[in-house]
């Protein structure tokens, strides 16, 4: 699933290449990606058609257009989700789901596996109010490093558990979270409440950086599905220590890295420079 640096691409090329123009035609070609607006794929299209792109903003991995009526279309890319503006005239792509027309160009809604959705949030030119309760992420100038490190501390879930909680910090995925913890030499299951305040914002400060390095690569691609507005992939994947990589030598150490599973997803770490937290290895043996 596209986590910050990509959604942030995606955020960037909108702001570039879609605010400003009108929406002149929708066409809703398949009725899953527009689930979540209550009007339907007719009363979707009609809400949106007329109206000009104030802007492109983020929260997490949510995306939103302002709309000069003072709605938003909101977007969420899912496992698969593609936005991308097109010109007049190209091909469709396979699984072409959503076309807004902007007069010479398209803004084309590409979804594969359809997890992913585009809904009109209703005076959500702000923030919509169906992400109201998804956190601030860590580039925001209002992210409260302080406060996060705090509610860490108060819970017994495990780090990468807690680093991917979208209610306590957004944006952060399974990617590079195992990035931001093999940087900060902290095992995924270390409990919150068992970190020092230094080690919190220790793993914080790793994530930012490892999101920062990715996002002037343009995000990961590990395949097709992700992509930029203009269908070009990222290439961080060249530049990842820990994720995807079991059995390669650890960049640091050399010891092979381990995979195990991790809420229906696989967790990669060196279990030299990572060491599994002590009560988690008595569980093991048990």
């Amino acid at each position: 699933m596209p986590e910050l640096p990509e959604v942030e691409t995606v955020r960037d090329g909108l702001e570039r290449h879609v605010v400003g123009r009108t929406v002149e035609s929708v066409d809703v070609l398949h009725p899953r990606p527009v689930r979540r607006d209550h009007r339907g794929p007719a009363g979707f299209a009609a809400t949106l058609t007329g109206r000009r792109f104030e802007g492109a903003r983020r929260r997490g991995k949510y995306l939103w257009l302002p709309l000069d009526s003072g709605d938003a279309l909101l977007g969420h890319l899912g496992m698969s989700g593609q936005l991308l503006v097109q010109p007049l005239g190209r091909v469709d792509e396979r699984h072409l789901r959503v076309r807004i027309g902007l007069g010479d160009a398209e803004l084309r809604f590409v979804d594969q596996r359809m997890f992913g959705g585009l809904a009109v949030s209703e005076g959500g030119a702000e923030l919509p109010p169906e992400i109201a309760h998804i956190a601030r992420d860590p580039f925001d100038p209002d992210f409260d490093d302080e406060l996060f490190v705090a509610r860490v501390r108060r819970r017994a879930a495990g780090i990468k558990r807690l680093l991917l909680d979208q209610t306590l910090v957004s944006g952060v995925g399974n990617i590079y979270a195992d990035e931001a913890l093999w940087r900060a030499r902290l095992h995924g299951e270390r409990a919150g409440e068992r970190l020092r305040p230094v080690d919190v914002r220790r793993v914080l400060a790793e994530a930012r950086a490892v999101m920062g390095a990715a996002l002037v690569a343009g995000g990961t691609s590990f395949d097709a599905l992700y992509v930029n507005v203009n269908g070009q992939s990222g290439y961080f994947d060249r530049s990842l220590h820990a994720y995807g990589r079991e059995g390669g030598a650890c960049d640091r150490c050399g010891t092979p890295i381990r995979r195990v599973e991790f809420m229906n997803r696989s967790s990669f770490f060196c279990p030299r420079c990572q060491p599994v937290p002590r009560a988690r290895r008595t569980s093991l043996r048990d």
